[in-house]
C-alpha cells in the first residue's frame, strides 16, 4: 500500500501578491521546493498563479530558489 500524504488546508486568497512571502511559503516544502497541486489541494488556476508568484519571488531574492 501506497503512503498518502495528508492535504494542508490552507485559506485560498482571491489576489496572490509575490511580496507576501508569508503566504507564498505555506506551498514550500523545507527545501524550498513547491508542494504539487495534489499536495495542497488547491484548484489548478489558483495553482498556477501561486507557482507564478512563487517564481517572481524568487527572482526579486525575496524566496530562496534552494534551501541548505
Amino acid at each position: 500500500m501506497a503512503y498518502q500524504a495528508e492535504r494542508e488546508e490552507v485559506e485560498i486568497k482571491k489576489f496572490i501578491d509575490y511580496k507576501d512571502v508569508a503566504y507564498l511559503k505555506l506551498f514550500t516544502n523545507p527545501h524550498a521546493k513547491m508542494l504539487s497541486k495534489k499536495r495542497t489541494g488547491i484548484p489548478a488556476g489558483k495553482q498556477r498563479d501561486i507557482m507564478q508568484a512563487i517564481k517572481r519571488a524568487r527572482y526579486m531574492a525575496l524566496l530562496p530558489y534552494v534551501s541548505a
